[in-house]
Order: C-alpha cells, then structure tokens, then sequence
C-alpha cells in the first residue's frame, strides 16, 4: 500500500488484528513502536512489520497507566524523531476478563472499572500523549478500534459494549477538535474475526452459528481488519475524518 512510506506508527497494544496491521505498514515502508502489557505480544507486531521490510520497536507497557503510556509516546518521539499515526487496539477482553462482563444488575464493579480503563480511558491516554507531537509535525492519522458490540445492544457484555460506544465518541470529538491542526481521527468496527483471541473466546459451534447470520460466505480474517486500518493511516485517507467504518462482511446488516 502506498502513501505509507516512512511514516512513524505507535501501536497501543497487540493481537492478531495488530500483527495483521504491522504487517502491511511494513510492507510501506513504514516504522511501527508497539506497546503491550505481554511483552511476547508485542514483538510478535513488531516482527510482522519487519518481515515485511519494515522497521520497529516493541515495548511493555500497560496501556491504562498514565506513566508508561508517557514512556511509550516518548520513546517513539527519542527514536524516529516524531509520530505520524496512532492505532488503539488494547482491549479488555481475555476469557476471564469476558466471563465476568455479564450484565447491568449484577456486574461486579472491579471488572466494570478495568474494563473503563483498558478499553476507554488507556485511548484517552494515548491521545493526551500522541496529539501534541503529531500536531507539532504538521498532523497525522488516529484509528480507534470500535464494535459493531457500540450498537447491537447485546444482552450481555455491559462493560465492553459501552466502553466501545463512547469511544465512538471520543474519536469524532478528536476528530472535530483537531481536524484543522491537520489530525484525522476515525474508528475500525470490525466483525468476527477469526484471532486467535476470538478463538478462545468464542466455541466453534457459536462460530457457525456466527457464520450463518453473516451475509458473507466465509469468517473474517485479520487481514481484512489490517487492510481497512493501514488505508486509513496512509495519505490515501487524506479526506477521511470522523468517520466510523464497519468491516465485518455486513453482518451490521442483520438483525
């Protein structure tokens, strides 16, 4: 993909969809500094992008600690001279994590509170961090990571579903705030797809039954989330701003 080459990325957290991403910065000619609470996860990202010709960093960091998400955007800055994209990614969701993220009445409040500080307030963080020094260098381009879960209503998973509601938000007040200091700031709704992580979370026989309300003929890949996420970094987005993108083969379709 062109319009990628040399730009400076900082990753706020890893996965499958991130490695997907990595992998096609990379591949432009980008530079990637990915930051995630498994150390392991992180220079998996990083090695993505490298394997596609890339350069990278990969650091530990625990994207809800104010402290360290300093670090990180520092470290990006000391290193490559500067930061061009912003991609959130960090989500609250490991199967324990998911096990306890039931319902309105009955949530346990600890598990409502760190599902606020990874999946909302750690991408209030990064942006507090990043804003100033993509704005310093004539602006740059911010992907959140939504969920169509922003707009389903389910019936359960309270936590996770308003976090990704109000970070719809959150990107189009950046959005609105900061457009004529040249940021773009957009949103990533992905569907099912197939990460290892979904894996875990999500039992083969709900993967079917996932499948067949999908107007699509087959799952979704990483890949397909990566491409939307690396067009939207690129300057061929230069006209995109505010916008929240559902890429999940129409399942936002179905009722």
């Amino acid at each position: 993909m062109d319009g990628l080459e040399g730009k400076v990325v900082v990753f706020a957290g890893g996965g499958g969809i991130a490695q997907a991403t990595a992998e096609i910065l990379g591949a432009g000619g980008a530079k990637v500094i990915v930051g995630d609470i498994d150390a392991d996860s992180a220079e998996a990202v990083v090695q993505a992008a490298k394997s596609a010709g890339g350069e990278g960093l990969a650091v530990t960091v625990d994207i809800a600690d104010q402290e360290q998400v300093r670090k990180h955007m520092e470290l990006a800055v000391r290193e490559y001279g500067r930061i061009d994209g912003l991609f959130n990614v960090a989500a609250n969701i490991g199967p324990d994590e998911v096990a306890k993220d039931t319902h309105a009445v009955d949530i346990d409040l600890s598990a409502w509170q760190r599902s606020i500080d990874v999946n909302l307030t750690s991408y209030l963080l990064t942006l507090e961090r990043a804003l100033p020094h993509m704005i310093t260098g004539g602006g740059g381009s911010v992907v959140n990571i939504l969920s169509a879960a922003a707009y389903a209503g389910m019936p359960d998973k309270v936590a996770y579903s308003v976090t990704k509601a109000g970070l719809t938000a959150l990107t189009r007040q950046v959005a609105g705030k900061y457009g004529k200091h040249g940021i773009r700031a957009n949103g990533v709704a992905p569907g099912r797809a197939l990460t290892e992580q979904t894996k875990l979370n999500l039992p083969s026989e709900y993967q079917d039954v996932a499948l067949r309300a999908t107007p699509s003929p087959r799952h979704g890949e990483p890949e397909d989330i990566g491409s939307m996420v690396a067009f939207l970094l690129s300057d061929r987005s230069a006209w995109i701003n505010g916008q929240m993108f559902s890429v999940g083969g129409g399942s936002t379709m179905c009722p």
